[in-house]
């Protein structure tokens, strides 16, 4: 159903996969907008240990809208890159992930996975995280994307 890869010497392994999808914060998430047309929005993701990938943002808007719609997503995730050892330029690895997206329905896990993506991040208080679950997590929606392909290539950008 999805297309192989054109430029297989480029392509990453699945371990290499899910290790940028690991390290790296943030990807832009894909999906099928208002109209028709392709809405893609920078988002941060937690990956879980069954590598489903999680969203959070608010319960209202395009985002939800747009999945309330259309089940099907991509979310592609690249890393900053580094210089090559063979070739002027940044050696670049990118992660493209297509899939099937919901909209968590459980309360405990939203509250949970709230709790991994905010962790996440270096800046990452106990106390603040916690008070702003307590307050705000029932505002919150997450999204849970089921995989169902995952490829990854290296590219040198020079």
């Amino acid at each position: 159903m999805f297309r192989e890869m054109r430029r297989i010497k480029q392509q990453l392994n699945k371990a290499e996969c899910l290790e940028i999808l690991k390290t790296e914060k943030r990807g832009v998430l894909s999906l099928v907008g208002d109209f028709g047309y392709p809405y893609g929005v920078p988002i941060n993701f937690y990956l879980s240990e069954d590598n489903k990938i999680y969203f959070h943002g608010a319960k209202q808007g395009h985002k939800i809208d747009s999945v309330k719609k259309d089940n099907k997503a991509c979310f592609t995730v690249y890393n900053k890159g580094c210089q090559s050892s063979t070739k002027p330029g940044l050696d670049v690895k990118s992660v493209i992930i297509f899939g099937k997206i919901k909209i968590l329905e459980d309360k405990n896990k939203t509250v949970e996975i709230c709790r991994k993506l905010a962790y996440r991040f270096p800046f990452a208080d106990k106390n603040y995280i916690e008070d702003e679950i307590k307050n705000f997590s029932k505002f919150v929606c997450v999204l849970e994307l089921i995989p169902e392909c995952i490829t990854g290539k290296i590219i040198n950008e020079s």
